[in-house]
């Protein structure tokens, strides 16, 4: 699962042949979270609130770059949350 960006011990991953609805993964430690791509709501995990407000903020700024990494299966770094 290549790491597309990654920001305040939030790690940020896409799996290209994943199953649908298109989303990428955030690891924070021992914790985890699924975001779907299109609403950006947490649909499995785990993440701390406070991370998972951070993820969120990442990929409202990102989510164009994300939505079309998923479809064309093109890898390339985002750039971290400042």
């Amino acid at each position: 699962m290549p790491e597309i960006a990654r920001f305040y011990g939030i790690v940020i991953k896409l799996f290209f042949a994943d199953h649908p609805p298109p989303h990428f993964h955030a690891v924070y430690g021992e914790h985890v979270g699924v975001f779907n791509i299109d609403t950006l709501e947490m649909i499995e995990g785990d993440l701390p609130s406070r991370a998972k407000k951070l993820v969120f903020e990442w990929a409202s700024i990102n989510r164009q770059s994300l939505k079309k990494m998923w479809d064309t299966q093109e890898f390339y770094k985002l750039p971290p949350l400042d």
